[in-house]
C-alpha cells in the first residue's frame, strides 16, 4: 500500500475523531453525524476488516479493529435508538 493511502487513512480517522468532539457538544442537533460516522462508517469498517481477513488473509490481529469498530457502531446505534423513543410516564 503506498504511503499516500496510509496518510489519507490517518487524515480520515483524525477527521472522524474531531467530528465526535464536535457532535458531542450538541448531540440533539448533530445526530446525523453520529448516524453517519458512528454507525455507518464504523459498521462498514468493521465489516471490511472481517471480510479482508477471510478473503485476503490479513492478520488475525486486524480482527481487533473489527471488534473495536463494531462495538462502537453497535453502542452508538443503541444509544441513538434509545434517544429517539419518547420517555414513558
Amino acid at each position: 500500500m503506498p504511503l499516500l493511502n496510509a496518510q489519507l487513512n490517518g487524515i480520515f480517522a483524525l477527521t472522524l475523531g474531531v467530528g465526535y468532539f464536535w457532535a458531542a457538544r450538541d448531540v440533539g442537533a448533530r445526530r446525523g453525524y453520529l448516524w453517519t460516522a458512528g454507525v455507518l462508517a464504523k459498521g462498514l469498517g468493521a465489516a471490511l476488516f472481517v471480510a479482508d481477513h477471510f478473503l485476503q488473509g490479513s492478520p488475525r490481529s486486524f480482527l481487533l479493529f473489527a471488534v473495536s469498530d463494531g462495538t462502537l457502531a453497535v453502542l452508538t446505534l443503541v444509544l441513538l435508538l434509545r434517544a429517539e423513543r419518547p420517555a414513558a410516564g
